[in-house]
């Protein structure tokens, strides 16, 4: 776009748009501070060819040191949940919207810092080269961040919660929680009702992705 600022990750894509070739350029990326402070950019993961798109917010300090998405407690509560819901994990394609993790000290452990709109901006342009790549024919939004980066400013996870959108993203789009949202709640029993919710949103895709029109 002619009119997008020139501190935008659009400047490093490569003219090759499959994954392997966007995951090197990735790499380098110098878009927004956070490569200053991340390790390193945590790119997407997950076939070419998948149906379904998971996208988060950024990765966490689990995959901000391993190098790859939803690998810390977050992604392996999602594991179980896709599992539970009866969606083949090997399917899926998993991302983020900003491919650096933000993060303040706090003694000796780094907690996770919220992205701002400049960071969601400057990365959006890898995730949009990810769905053009991959050409999910299903996306699921989890967490606020990547709803609003894709969906709008306006879009409120809690209103439309589970519910099928129209998008040209793809043909089927979906907001819900972010797992880690998941393990945040206060006491067992809060956890095992969203827990429940969140099954119960996944099974709508598993639903959908049974369908003729879902190769």
């Amino acid at each position: 776009m002619a009119s997008e600022p020139s501190d935008t990750a659009r400047r490093h894509l490569p003219p090759e748009r499959d994954l392997r070739t966007l995951r090197s350029a990735a790499s380098g990326c110098t878009a927004c501070p956070l490569h200053l402070s991340g390790t390193q950019t945590v790119f997407g993961d997950g076939p070419a060819d998948a149906v379904l798109m998971l996208v988060g917010e950024q990765p966490g300090d689990a995959e901000d040191v391993a190098g790859e998405p939803f690998v810390g407690p977050a992604g392996k509560l999602l594991d179980r949940c896709l599992e539970a819901a009866g969606i083949d994990r090997r399917r899926v394609y998993v991302t983020n919207v900003v491919k650096h993790f933000k993060w303040v000290p706090r003694g000796k452990r780094r907690i996770h810092g919220k992205p701002n709109a400049r960071e969601i901006r400057a990365c959006l342009p890898w995730l949009e080269a990810e769905m053009e790549a991959v050409s999910p024919r299903v996306v699921v939004c989890l967490g606020a961040t990547a709803a609003q980066a894709l969906l709008g400013s306006s879009f409120r996870v809690s209103r439309q919660r589970g519910e099928f959108v129209a998008s040209p993203i793809a043909p089927y789009v979906m907001a819900t929680a972010h797992p880690s949202a998941l393990l945040r709640q206060p006491d067992e029993d809060s956890r095992r009702v969203e827990r429940a919710r969140f099954i119960a949103d996944l099974r709508k895709v598993a639903e959908v992705l049974v369908r003729p029109d879902v190769p």
